[in-house]
């Protein structure tokens, strides 16, 4: 166990792994030495940044602190420390149930959490913090909160109201970050649609990239998790103007039939989502589109299924993740709907689905065979390199597997010639 040093496990999204920078920096400017995600925990406190979006998660959560809880019984660490989305949600659970946890915190109260310790909160460094990422890539958050509502989720219970980060805030954190050698910077929250709304009364999020696209050092920015109800059609010129904005966008539709999407309140139909999708691609020739699908919602009978897997036809979305249905404790299906689908019918749906995609990965990537593309490098493998297109972001979508032809190092662009493909990889080698 080493004085002074605190290990901090962030679990769940890259919202999550963003508020644990912040407060690694917090740490750091306190005296502490951090680690974040250890191989081997020997810090004298442990925080736990918990997940709780849905229930796989929260159990994971759970079984982290369990683990923990445990290491602290023989003597392996002093404190134990609890935080964010779980937290948040469960707290008075969590408090009788895991009695060996010394303090819980929610999403937001770090101030406390450091005054408990004896130290100070720094806000002169509030915007500054540890770049956990490889060092050429971050994630930007640019918002909290969510004002959406949306049937299954239970984010706006544990983030509360869409609350956007002032825009010369955000310049200012990119131009820090580029200025120590980030080139790749994805664009994250709750909801990019609505970015601005709160603070200056319209959609900013075309104004935000514009000016980003603009700063020294910039090379890629990527934007994930837009809502497709009164999309801000105004960022797709912006996307189509900068080279260095890439040509993907992250979108979750979550399901094609209009009675489901009505049963999630949603807002949108079907033939809507499809005029969208379509603009997109007219307006912004090459972009690769990533959604994220549901089955087994309330609702979703089988010709209700067989509707989203033809819109999956139809679509051909480059990239696409899906989940089933989790009812989730205080959402509005969990009190409207009954949670009637078999777990075996979900799990069949959603690996036919998943089946279906492959299937439309494997010829969209080798579409990409004999070209010549862009590339990233993350890593080095034994037998490779590891990179990326602009078409593909971090642990999420597919990779690069560059021959050892040259010598290359992270963080380092290079054009790649293509030449074999399979549904989640690219295989190829540097053109000189």
């Amino acid at each position: 166990m080493r004085k002074n040093k605190v290990d901090i496990i962030s679990l769940g999204c890259s919202k999550n792994l963003v508020d644990s920078e912040h407060l690694i920096r917090q740490f750091q400017a306190c005296g502490y030495t951090v680690a974040h995600n250890p191989k081997r925990i020997d810090g004298e406190i442990v925080v736990v940044n918990t997940c709780g979006f849905i229930r796989a998660a929260q159990e994971e959560s759970i079984n982290v602190i369990l683990k923990l809880g445990q290491a602290k019984k023989e003597g392996k660490l002093r404190k134990l420390i609890v935080m964010g989305c779980l937290s948040e949600r469960f707290l008075d659970q969590l408090k009788q149930e895991l009695p060996e946890v010394d303090k819980f915190y929610g999403k937001f109260n770090w101030k406390q959490m450091l005054g408990d310790l004896g130290k100070t909160y720094r806000d002169d460094i509030a915007n500054e913090r540890y770049v956990s990422t490889p060092s050429h890539y971050a994630y930007l958050k640019i918002a909290e909160g969510c004002n959406r509502f949306c049937a299954f989720c239970a984010i706006p219970l544990i983030t509360g109201r869409f609350k956007s980060v002032p825009i010369d805030d955000l310049l200012a954190e990119v131009r820090s970050l580029a200025s120590r050698g980030v080139k790749e910077f994805n664009v994250i929250a709750q909801d990019l649609s609505s970015y601005g709304l709160d603070l200056y009364g319209k959609m900013m999020l075309p104004e935000l990239i514009d000016r980003m696209a603009g700063i020294p050092g910039v090379e890629w920015i990527r934007l994930h998790y837009a809502y497709p109800t009164q999309f801000p059609y105004d960022i797709l010129p912006v996307m189509q103007a900068h080279d260095n904005v890439c040509n993907y966008l992250d979108i979750a539709l979550q399901h094609a039939s209009d009675k489901v999407l009505s049963n999630m309140q949603r807002h949108i139909t079907k033939a809507e989502q499809i005029e969208l999708i379509n603009r997109m691609r007219r307006e912004v020739p090459g972009i690769h589109i990533r959604t994220t699908l549901m089955v087994g919602f309330p609702g979703e009978g089988e010709e209700e299924f067989q509707e989203l897997m033809q819109f999956v036809r139809d679509m051909r979305f480059e990239r696409m993740g899906a989940f089933a249905y989790s009812e989730e404790e205080g959402t509005y299906a969990a009190r409207a709907y009954a949670d009637s689908i078999p777990e075996q019918v979900k799990q069949d749906r959603l690996q036919q689905l998943m089946d279906l995609q492959e299937r439309i990965s494997q010829e969209i990537q080798n579409e990409k065979v004999g070209k010549t593309l862009r590339v990233i490098v993350d890593r080095e493998d034994e037998d490779y390199y590891v990179g990326r297109t602009q078409w593909d972001s971090p642990e999420v979508d597919p990779e690069v597997l560059i021959s050892k032809t040259v010598p290359l190092t992270p963080g380092q662009f290079c054009q790649v010639k293509i030449n074999d493909a399979l549904p989640f990889e690219l295989m190829g080698e540097v053109v000189q």
